[in-house]
């Protein structure tokens, strides 16, 4: 069974793409599944997380907001 990551993301947004690659290996090594949210199709998402993003949402609720790497989004699965 995988686990879903939620990356929230903008159009026009180079942290959102290099995010993406690093939580890329999570996707093999962890069985994980990147979902990419663009906030700036719904208002609600984009008051909250305009500024913020890239911003990973693990599947228990926690946040991980810029900067972070793939061994740090790793250990907060681990944690689950």
């Amino acid at each position: 069974m995988s686990t879903d990551l939620i990356l929230y993301s903008g159009q026009n947004c180079h942290l959102c793409h290099q995010a993406l690659q690093i939580l890329a290996p999570l996707v093999k090594t962890r069985n994980i599944m990147i979902i990419e949210v663009d906030i700036s199709r719904d208002l609600s998402l984009k008051e909250r997380y305009a500024l913020r993003i890239p911003v990973v949402m693990l599947p228990d609720g926690q946040e991980k907001g810029w900067p972070f790497t793939s061994a740090q989004i790793s250990r907060m699965l681990d944690r689950q």
